[in-house]
């Protein structure tokens, strides 16, 4: 956008003088300016909008009697191409512990809420947590960011 407003600048301030330049040059880097808020203006609100969904989905499967557990992603440790070293924190019961993932569709960012079909092989009462955590990618039923603002309460 800018590389097309340029040459239009340069040709402007080849015919004005004085005052009109001084009104061009603030007209033009008005505009650039609106282009580029507007611009991010959408890209949060499209992101928002997803966010919305995103929660929807996930309140959606825990209200579905599916056996789930949720597990905020604190820190990603290594990304590697079949998955990725996570610390996790079970929400529940705010039990935090290293764990694999394997790779998913979307990438995940620290502070993601994940709803996951626990593993009985892996948790089960009585027994100690295993060291790491193992899940796979049929096991991540949804995602959602963490902070759950009041828009998106609002939107959903």
């Amino acid at each position: 956008m800018t590389i097309t407003i340029a040459p239009m600048l340069v040709g402007l301030t080849s015919s004005l003088t004085g005052s009109n330049l001084i009104v061009v040059t603030v007209a033009v880097v008005a505009i650039v300016l609106l282009a580029v808020w507007g611009q991010r203006i959408r890209r949060l609100r499209r992101w928002q909008t997803a966010a919305a969904d995103r929660w929807q989905a996930l309140e959606s499967f825990k209200q579905a009697g599916i056996a789930t557990a949720e597990v905020t992603l604190l820190s990603v440790d290594a990304v590697q191409p079949t998955g990725t070293w996570v610390t996790i924190r079970w929400n529940r019961f705010n039990y935090i512990q290293p764990a694999w993932i394997e790779a998913l569709g979307e990438p995940l960012w620290p502070g993601s809420v994940l709803l996951i079909k626990p593993d009985p092989q892996q948790v089960r009462p009585g027994s100690p947590w295993p060291t790491t955590y193992r899940i796979t990618g049929n096991e991540v039923l949804a995602w959602a960011p963490s902070v759950r603002s009041k828009s998106l309460k609002q939107a959903s």
